[in-house]
């Protein structure tokens, strides 16, 4: 993908989100979206208050980062957190419910865990479609499917 020109990268391609760039930032609008909301958890996960400087994206669709590169050192510096987020969970935390608002105000109280599942859930998606936008643009990943993936016991 890095030997795309920032044009190929940024070409509407029919998608969602347009662009193989406007994909990739919107996992990454979603994350930070998300894990905030995480943070207002009364468990108070001290892994998320890294992001409490860190502004909260306008829109879905948001272009944070226009770079390549440097959209791919903050995604990896989130997926830092949210792997220590992830190590911070337990049981008991999963069983729990979050109370948060969308991004009209609306609010909702949901369990903890089937929003944890959506945010993963809400990644893999994604990436599926960029796949799909990097093979439309010449570029085979190769065997994709997570069971391919899985070690033998």
């Amino acid at each position: 993908m890095s030997h795309l020109s920032r044009d190929s990268l940024s070409e509407n391609k029919g998608a969602f989100f347009g662009s193989i760039i406007g994909t990739l930032n919107h996992i990454l609008v979603a994350d930070l979206i998300w894990l905030k909301r995480f943070a207002s958890h009364p468990s108070n996960f001290s892994s998320l208050h890294s992001l409490a400087m860190t502004p909260l994206p306008e829109r879905l669709d948001s272009i944070l980062f226009s770079d390549l590169a440097k959209l791919k050192n903050e995604k990896n510096r989130l997926d830092g957190v949210i792997l220590e987020f992830v190590n911070q969970l337990s049981d008991e935390l999963l069983d729990s419910d979050l109370s948060y608002q969308n991004s009209n105000g609306v609010p909702f109280k949901k369990p903890f865990s089937h929003l944890i599942q959506h945010f993963f859930n809400h990644q893999t998606h994604h990436r599926g479609q960029i796949s799909t936008l990097l093979f439309q643009s010449g570029i085979d990943l190769g065997i994709t499917d997570l069971l391919a993936k899985v070690p033998n016991a």
